[in-house]
């Protein structure tokens, strides 16, 4: 159901549409989730460790893949908010011609190159070749994944955020099912969670690709098939520089996995569950961002500027007011949702998580912002500012990371304060980028 947000109050379309994007997406980290819990409980620590261990090389190509497609989607959004039918379809069918080459490019370099950077991530000895097999199986996926982030980009881009929640439910739901069939049933350890991820991501994809094709402005015509050039490089400008800005700060993911790999196979752990929950919390933030990046897509290709800024005012309220109750959540409780992933037994992993949540939960609200001013700017057709903000993230992550632990040997402590760190350093370089921006547009406009 697609949804016209250029006019109407911003909060409620900000929150009828981020709602089923926020639950689709806590589906989705579902996925994850499961992995973790049935191998941690059913398998052992050193099977969650492994996992937990390809977060950041899985982080880096996925979020490359992430980004590239949600610039396609910045046009998409643009053009249903100028009324551009004909428009939409061209730059669909264009984008599912890069989405398909991308995702042949990068499938084979990932493969290619995931036993070298796990060596490059000091992976412990014990771990790196079921680490090895889980991020194989997980590369050799990564059509489908291409594909699903694409479509459902495209749905979400005509304002159709529901569509997106009843496939991942749908999705989940056969990914639990794999998981104890592959994983508790047939024994297959990280193989069969990363068989089971990689199926249910097909089955997202598919679901995406017959919802699209009941939606009457995708209703496509021969002409709308031909290959544009001119269409294509405005596509790559848009969607390059986001994925881009993606995998940068992923490097900076990196950085900490490696100093964390190099503590032993409790500080993984404790750093897998850690930042698996964190993921969960920052939820609602990165999901207000991505309804408040549709919102400002649309209103842009309208020309109404003015309802711009009425919707970034209303979602930093609603943002602030979320993740500052969200990091007393995590402060308060992080030592039984640690628990919730390991054993009884395992009091160790518990107690090492624990500063994770203190640290990061205290700076939950700087990412919340991130969030909203880097989509709210990719949506004003400005992808460099946010691309060199993922090199300020890397900087401030390698900086914190090195001077923290090798001048004041913090060890886990300077991966957490390097979280916060790079979050404020982005957020601050993209407040004022989008300010610059939405004023030349301003004056541009008049």
């Amino acid at each position: 159901m697609v949804s016209d947000m250029t006019t109407g109050s911003p909060v409620k379309h900000l929150i009828r549409f981020a709602v089923p994007i926020l639950l689709g997406n806590l589906f989705q980290q579902f996925y994850s989730v499961v992995d973790a819990m049935v191998l941690g409980r059913g398998v052992g620590v050193d099977a969650l460790a492994a996992v937990g261990s390809t977060d950041a090389i899985n982080s880096l190509v996925l979020g490359f893949i992430v980004g590239l497609t949600h610039g396609y989607s910045i046009l998409i959004a643009q053009r249903f908010g100028a009324g551009d039918y004909p428009g939409i379809r061209r730059t669909a069918a264009n984008a599912a011609y890069l989405t398909l080459g991308s995702s042949v490019l990068i499938t084979l370099i990932s493969l290619m190159g995931s036993r070298s950077l796990l060596g490059l991530l000091n992976t412990p000895e014990n771990i790196l070749e079921n680490a090895l097999l889980y991020i194989r199986i997980i590369f050799a996926g990564l059509t489908a994944t291409v594909f699903y982030n694409m479509l459902s980009g495209i749905l979400r881009a005509l304002g159709d955020s529901v569509s997106p929640l009843v496939i991942l439910v749908a999705s989940s739901v056969v990914n639990v099912g794999l998981d104890v069939l592959f994983v508790v049933v047939f024994r297959w350890g990280v193989a069969g969670a990363a068989a089971a991820t990689v199926l249910s991501q097909t089955v997202s994809a598919l679901m995406c690709f017959f919802v699209l094709r009941r939606i009457a402005l995708m209703k496509f015509q021969p002409e709308d098939w031909a290959v544009d050039g001119p269409l294509i490089g405005q596509l790559l400008r848009l969607g390059v520089p986001v994925g881009l800005m993606h995998s940068v700060t992923a490097m900076g993911m990196m950085l900490l996995q490696s100093t964390v790999n190099g503590l032993g196979s409790i500080a993984v752990a404790a750093y897998t569950t850690g930042s698996k929950i964190m993921i969960l919390a920052i939820q609602p933030g990165d999901i207000l961002g991505l309804a408040l990046g549709t919102y400002v897509g649309q209103n842009l290709g309208a020309g109404r500027l003015d309802r711009v800024r009425l919707g970034v005012r209303r979602a930093v309220a609603m943002s602030l007011g979320i993740n500052i109750t969200m990091g007393m959540i995590l402060a308060a409780f992080g030592r039984e949702l640690t628990a919730v992933f390991v054993s009884g037994a395992e009091q160790a992993v518990i107690e090492a998580a624990y500063p994770y949540f203190v640290i990061t939960g205290a700076g939950v609200w700087i990412v919340g912002l991130l969030f909203l001013y880097r989509t709210s700017l990719q949506s004003l057709g400005d992808t460099v500012v946010p691309m060199i903000s993922g090199g300020v993230e890397l900087g401030m992550r390698v900086g914190t990371v090195l001077v923290l632990s090798r001048c004041f040997h913090l060890g886990f402590y300077a991966v957490c304060f390097a979280e916060v760190a790079a979050w404020t350093g982005a957020a601050v370089l993209l407040i004022v980028g989008f300010y610059v921006r939405l004023g030349r547009l301003s004056r541009k406009a008049a």
